[in-house]
């Protein structure tokens, strides 16, 4: 489609973004999440810094996701050695 300027407004810092628009409501629910992740750290820790708050969520999140591609990757060498077992039994099955 075509770019479309947006403004996100992160721990009451509002930054101008210019995003395809396929993406404005990835990156508006992403801003959210950020947004809430940041109420909930400053709710339950004696943290008032928002670069504190920041950090803390950065790092929840990147862990997060790290944990997500392991999964992943795992489930992936799951899957292939599924095709691969999947893969002799019909060729051993077609031999007969």
């Amino acid at each position: 489609m075509g770019e479309i300027s947006i403004k996100i407004n992160i721990a009451d810092r509002v930054y101008p973004l210019r995003v395809d628009t396929e993406e404005e409501e990835v990156i508006r629910h992403a801003a959210k999440l950020i947004n809430e992740k940041i109420k909930e750290l400053q709710d339950n820790y004696a943290v008032r810094d928002k670069q504190d708050l920041l950090s803390m969520c950065v790092l929840q999140y990147a862990t997060g996701m790290i944990k997500a591609e392991k999964s992943a990757t795992s489930q992936d060498v799951g899957l292939e050695r599924s095709i691969h077992e999947l893969d002799n039994l019909l060729t051993d099955f077609f031999k007969k």
